[in-house]
């Protein structure tokens, strides 16, 4: 690992700092339809924060996860790693990632990476990314393709 990313590593914020931008921006999501708001914050390799809320469409498909959003964020500007992620959400419980979310975030993360998951008053716990998708589809299942 370069000397770069070293101190990125090391810069990793707070985790309060992660849960109450992932509280704050969930107050910008469109759900029309579930009522049910979801902000996420993530650190990236590049030393940048990005922020994502969900995003919902008649079209239920169409909808987009907070998750998502933020990552899809991150990519565009650059980065290739996430290295800590918020979210929270309108729930009394800390909020779990969807399936979908969780693999897509497994795409861009190690699998000791910090989430911060919270309840709507920025009450958190923490897990890693292996404890909330122990079994990964990664692309290393793929290598041995012929």
């Amino acid at each position: 690992m370069s000397d770069y990313e070293n101190a990125i590593i090391r810069s990793i914020p707070e985790p309060a700092e992660l849960v109450s931008l992932a509280v704050r921006i969930r107050e910008n999501a469109y759900v029309p339809y579930s009522n049910f708001h979801v902000g996420a914050a993530l650190y990236a390799d590049n030393g940048k924060i990005y922020t994502g809320c969900n995003v919902e469409n008649a079209s239920y498909g169409a909808a987009i996860c907070a998750e998502r959003t933020a990552i899809v964020k991150a990519i565009t500007d650059g980065a290739k790693k996430i290295l800590a992620i918020a979210v929270s959400s309108d729930s009394n419980s800390p909020t779990m990632p969807c399936g979908i979310c969780r693999q897509v975030i497994n795409e861009f993360c190690s699998s000791d990476m910090p989430l911060y998951l919270s309840n709507r008053n920025g009450e958190y716990k923490v897990f890693t990314f292996e404890e909330i998708l122990p079994h990964s589809f990664k692309q290393s299942d793929m290598e041995d393709v012929k």
